[in-house]
C-alpha cells in the first residue's frame, strides 16, 4: 500500500505538517508507504481550460503537475491538506490539484481520498467540502474519521496541543489504511464496479 500526501501549506513545518506527521505515524506502524510533496510555497499555475491535456496526455504547463501525475496513479490513496484561508483552502493548492485532477486520463476509481484542514478558528468545514469534491468526481471514496478531519493552530507548532484534533488524524489514517487493504482485496476477488459509457447533458440542450 502507498499513501501520496499533497501539503498545501506554504510552511514546511506549520501546522498542517503536525497533523500529516501524526497520520504518518499510522501508516508507518500499519506497513503503509508514504511520500509528501510540499506544494504550498511553489509557483502553480491555474488551469487555462485549453484542453491539451485530452490531446497529450499531460498539462501543457510542464511543472510539478506533470511531475506528480505517475505518482497520483500509482499510489492507493491520496492525502490533500490545506491551511485555511478565508474559510477556503490554499490558492495555490487548489490550482495544482485542479490541473492534477482534470489532466490524469487515468482510471482513479476506488483510490481512496482524504482530506485534511487546519485553522486558527472557522472556515474548516467549507474548505474539507471543497477538497473533498476532487475525489467525489473521479469514483474515490472518502475516508472519514470520528469527527470531521480538522486540527486548529495558529502560531507555529499550536497544532500539537489540539488533542482531539491529534486523535481524529491518528483515526483517519487508521481508518483509510483499512479502506485501501478491503479495496485491494475486493478488487482481487471481484474486479472494480462495471462502468456504464458517460451520459453527457448539457443544461441547454
Amino acid at each position: 500500500m502507498k499513501v501520496l500526501i499533497i501539503n498545501g501549506s506554504p510552511r514546511a513545518n506549520g501546522n498542517t505538517s503536525i497533523a500529516l506527521k501524526e497520520m504518518i505515524k499510522v501508516f508507518d506502524a500499519e506497513g503503509v508507504e508514504t511520500e509528501v510533496l510540499q506544494i504550498g510555497n511553489k509557483d502553480i499555475r491555474s488551469c487555462i481550460a485549453c484542453g491539451k491535456c485530452a490531446q497529450t496526455g499531460a498539462c501543457v504547463f510542464n511543472d510539478l503537475v506533470n511531475e506528480t501525475a505517475p505518482k497520483f496513479e500509482a499510489c492507493d490513496g491520496l492525502v490533500v491538506a490545506s491551511p485555511v484561508y478565508y474559510a477556503s483552502a490554499n490558492a495555490t493548492l487548489v490550482a495544482f490539484l485542479t490541473r492534477l485532477f482534470y489532466s490524469t486520463h487515468f482510471d482513479k476509481t476506488m483510490k481512496v481520498g482524504a482530506s485534511v484542514v487546519c485553522a486558527r478558528r472557522g472556515g474548516l468545514s467549507s474548505t474539507f467540502d471543497e477538497l473533498n469534491k476532487f475525489f467525489t468526481i473521479s469514483g474515490m471514496p472518502v475516508a472519514s474519521s470520528q469527527y470531521w478531519n480538522s486540527i486548529h493552530g495558529r502560531a507555529a507548532g499550536e497544532a500539537a496541543q489540539d488533542a482531539e484534533g491529534l486523535q481524529t488524524m491518528r483515526t483517519l489514517a487508521r481508518n483509510m489504511t483499512f479502506l485501501m487493504k478491503s479495496i485491494a482485496l475486493g478488487k482481487e476477488a471481484y474486479g472494480l464496479p462495471e462502468k456504464e459509457p458517460f451520459a453527457r447533458t448539457d443544461f441547454i440542450r
